[in-house]
Order: structure tokens, then sequence, then C-alpha cells
């Protein structure tokens, strides 16, 4: 009997053994190969190194660095193992295949690695990111007046944090969108009926010698001759900015901009202030265009859609047009704009958009 108690005694201590060397030495592998000094290791990862160094998870005033696993790793054990399975498949290209093993190839796989990372990120909630950032933790009155504006937008439309915080450890990929959809809007205006009633320009155009007319501006049309169409604008002057026409009573969004012939040539009405002290009045001008323009703000509406998808859901969140006001877009857009590569047209276009849907537009 002693013996025997002796042999399960013998067994269990063997198994035991054997299981702590078993788990523990898996654990020990998993943890080894997590760290960030493994994962720099590859060639490959030599370019998402470099850019993780200047970035401010790397080095910041408060002295606290993520490393690569903090920011890749879920810490759950199921999303842990999973993670560690899934990326085998980086020791693959790395010693087989050498996908990404040059500049030019990390290039072209960059937006699919990315948007890889990102799905994950929001398939698990940001589960990495709110391992060390909450949002009950947030002292919204240390942060910028526009952080903390997004921060509140963003908990109430229930968004994750990778949905607007692309690129804080690696270059976002850069947006590109191609010209074939503007060419297509130049395809269009050129098949609109001579006898369209209301046209509206696709890009700046003349208005004969009097100034300048906006994209996406409504105009009425009075007359048509051999592809010169008489037209008439109607809109809003401010008091001491009459060389500019505005699309509504206080809201700065311009829509035509005029020479000193043109404001000789505005039909006005009596300017009265607002409730900022700024006076407005009713302001049209009638001339001559001879350029491509649509006869439906819808195709226009659509392209910008794809600006905002292309240059801002790139990098965030989309936001909708009725969060911010007529006046407050114009700056956010141009500030946003500054950071990609659209075009200034792009961005009078997409800005319109935004405008033209924002919150206290009549309708909106």
């Amino acid at each position: 009997m002693k013996v025997k108690k002796r042999f399960v005694a013998l067994v269990a201590a063997i198994g035991i053994a054997v299981g702590w060397l078993t788990l523990g030495g898996t654990a020990a592998v998993m943890h080894a190969t997590s760290s960030t000094e493994f994962c720099v290791s590859c060639h490959s990862m030599q370019i998402a190194y470099e850019e993780y160094e200047g970035s401010v998870h790397f080095s910041n005033a408060k002295g606290i660095r993520a490393e690569c696993a903090d920011c890749h790793i879920p810490n759950d054990p199921i999303g842990y193992v999973f993670t560690k399975i899934r990326a085998t498949k980086d020791i693959y290209h790395e010693f087989v295949t050498g996908k990404i093993d040059t500049e030019d190839k990390y290039e072209e796989h960059r937006m699919a690695m990315a948007e890889t990372v990102w799905a994950q990120l929001r398939e698990n909630d940001s589960a990495t990111c709110r391992s060390c950032h909450t949002n009950e933790a947030m002292d919204l009155y240390s942060q910028t007046e526009e952080a903390a504006k997004m921060h509140e937008y963003g908990v109430e439309n229930n968004q994750t944090c990778i949905d607007c915080h692309k690129g804080v450890a690696h270059f976002a990929p850069e947006p590109e969108m191609d010209s074939a959809a503007f060419d297509q809007l130049f395809a269009l205006a050129d098949n609109t009926p001579k006898n369209a009633s209301t046209v509206y320009p696709i890009q700046p155009i003349a208005l004969a010698d009097l100034g300048e007319v906006n994209p996406t501006t409504e105009m009425t049309v009075i007359s048509e001759t051999n592809g010169n169409r008489t037209v008439e604008i109607s809109g809003y002057q401010m008091k001491g900015a009459e060389r500019v026409l505005y699309m509504g009573n206080g809201q700065r969004a311009i829509i035509a901009t005029l020479n000193d012939a043109g404001q000789a040539a505005v039909e006005a009405g009596e300017f009265a202030a607002d409730e900022y002290g700024n006076e407005w009045r009713t302001a049209k001008i009638t001339g001559t265009v001879d350029s491509p323009v649509l006869d439906s703000l819808d195709p226009m509406w659509e392209y910008a859609e794809q600006l905002d998808n292309v240059y801002c859901a790139t990098c965030h969140a989309k936001i909708a047009a009725g969060h911010f006001t007529v006046n407050a877009w114009g700056p956010v857009a141009k500030g946003m704009g500054d950071r990609t590569d659209i075009s200034e047209l792009d961005l009078e276009i997409l800005t319109k958009y935004f405008q033209h849907h924002a919150k206290d537009v009549a309708g909106h």
C-alpha cells in the first residue's frame, strides 16, 4: 500500500513537473516572442520601428513607453493566444516570401497592413488602447477645446479609439484619389440640358467680367444662347466685405467673389445687424457664364462623399456634416486639409458639401 502511495506521488510529481515545464516553457516562449526586441529582429520591421521611434508612444514628457505588444497584443487570454497564432504569418513572410523586405514593397502593402490592424482594433473595441487610456480617466479640461469636443463626440456616437487615432505610432497610408471621378463630373456637365433652369459650377468659373463664382453655387438661368448662359446669383453681403457674396445671412460660406464692376452691378437690400453686431443685406447679381455646369448637385455631393472617404475617413471616423455649423466647417476643413495632399479645388468642394449640410442650414 505504501509503495502504491509512493508511486502515485511520484507520478503526480512527474506530472506537475512536466506540466510546469510545458506551460511555463510555453509562457516563457510566448513572452519572449512578444518583446519589442524580438519584433524588430526581423528586417521587415525596421521601417515600422523607425516610425515608432518618432512617435509619442516611444518618447514623451511622462516617460511612459508603449512597447509593440502593448498596442498589438490584447491582454485577455483568448485574444492573446489568437493574436500570437495569427502573427506566425509575419515569420512566414519574413523568411519565405519577402513580402515587405524592401521600402517599395512596404509602401505597396502599407494600406492593406494598416486596414488589417484597424479592423482588429475595431473588432475588440480598441482593447489594447484601453489598457492604458479610458474615457473615465480623461481630464477633458486639460485637453484642447477641439480634442475635448471630439472625445465627447466619440463617446456619444459609440466610436472606438482607432476610429480617430490612426497613425499614432506608424505613418498612416497616404490617401490618394485618381481623377476619374472628377472627370465624370465634366462628362455629366457636357450633357447638361440647354434648357436647365438651375445650374451649378463644378469648379471656379468667371461671371463675365464681374468676378468669379465658386463651385456648387446655385445659379438661376435667365437665358441660354450657344452655350452661354445668363444667370442670376442670390446671396448675402456683409458690411465692410462687399466684395464677397455669402451663402446665407450670417453664414460665411463664400459663393462668389466680385471685382469693382461686380460690386457696382449688385442689386442689394438694406443692411440689418445680426446678434453679433455684423450687418448683412441681401444681394443678387446677373451675368453670363460659358463654363461646364451641372443641373443638379447630387453628382457633386457623391463626389464630395468620395473625397470624405479618402481624405478624411482614412485618418479618422467620418464626422457627420451636421456636427458643425456652416461657419465652423470652414476653418475645420482647412485645418484638416492642410494635413493631407488634397487639392485646393477638392478641398473647396468638400468644404461646400459640409457647409450645405451643416446643422444650422434650414431643413437639416
